[in-house]
This record gives structure tokens, sequence and C-alpha cells, in this order.
């Protein structure tokens, strides 16, 4: 754990398992480090969509406007776990990640690798899906494949044994009502 949190320190990127599926990131402190996320996804820095990992709920509220009762409520039942929720940002957000965006997806992941190392380097971790070229497949599972596949791209890869081949479920709440974008592997009652 030593060493992955001295790469995000320094401005590094690695890959990591989450109780989804494995994802890329690096340290919130990091544009240059964001840059290079977008730029190994091949899209540019200003129209990536990036969510944050979270340790825990103390966390999000720096970076977000304050949520309602309800939403509050439904976070804390799901979280930690498959969850992707949609906030309204606050400014910070706009100034660390460099970009116009009025939202973020939040996520507390039910994954002790990447929940102690948020805790570990004291800022959320800007985190994007790794993707396969395998229509079939979606998402790449095994950390060997991955470490081959990264490993002139990134910094670190983290094995967290085979991961899973299926989203985080995506919940819009910047409004009144929670909208349910993407089903994924988190089911609501």
């Amino acid at each position: 754990m030593l060493l992955a949190k001295g790469c995000l320190i320094s401005g590094g990127v690695l890959i990591y398992p989450t109780d989804t599926i494995y994802a890329m990131g690096c340290s919130l402190k990091h544009p240059q480090a964001m840059e290079r996320m977008a730029r190994i996804k091949d899209i540019r820095v200003d129209k990536a969509v990036f969510s944050l990992i979270f340790h825990d709920f103390a966390e999000i509220a720096d970076y977000t406007r304050p949520v309602s009762t309800a939403t509050y409520k439904l976070m804390k039942r799901c979280l930690p776990g498959p969850y992707t929720f949609i906030l309204n940002a606050n400014s910070t957000i706009s100034r660390l990640m460099n970009t116009r965006r009025r939202t973020v997806g939040v996520r507390i992941p039910d994954n002790a690798i990447i929940k102690q190392l948020v805790e570990i380097i004291g800022c959320p971790i800007v985190s994007t899906s790794l993707h396969d070229e395998d229509e079939i497949v979606k998402f790449p599972t095994d950390p060997m494949e991955i470490f081959n596949q990264y490993e002139d791209k990134v910094d670190m890869v983290i094995d967290g044994g085979h991961g899973h081949n299926q989203e985080s479920t995506v919940i819009d709440c910047t409004s009144e009502e929670p909208v349910l974008l993407r089903q994924g592997a988190g089911i609501l009652d």
C-alpha cells in the first residue's frame, strides 16, 4: 500500500480494483495526472467524465453542494457499495478538476484496497472505468492481462484478484427525485 500511496502523492496514475470493475485513477491534487488519464483513454480532459472515490461521507460534503435528507438516506443505505451518485458539485470541483461541470459522480466502493488507499492519501481519487476492446467481455477482469495491456501507460497496477464484469449503478440526485441513469451491480430496493 505504501508504493501505491507514493505513486498517487507524486502525481502518478494507477489501476486498482473496486467492488465492481477495475478502474484507473489519480489523486485529485494532481491535474497533470488527470490530463494523462484522459490521454490514455484518448479523450480531451475537458470532455472526460471522471468520478471521485471517497473513503467516507464526511469527505463528500467537502466537494458537493448540500443534499436533501432523502438523498442522504438513500446514499447512506447504498454506500459503501456498487453505486455512483451524481451530485451537484461545489466550486472546489471546477477549480481542482479544471472543468465547467456542475455535477460530479461520487463513489464509496465496498473494497478494502481502494478505501484504505483513499484514506491514507487524504484526498479523493479521480476515477474512470477500464474498458476492454472485446465487445463481449466489456471490462478487463484479470489483473495480469490488465498489467500487460497498461504497463507502459500507467505507473502501477494493484492486483486485487479477478475483478467483476459489471459497472456500478448510476443514480442522478441533482434534482428533487433521484433518477436511475444506469442499472449496474447495485440493486435498489
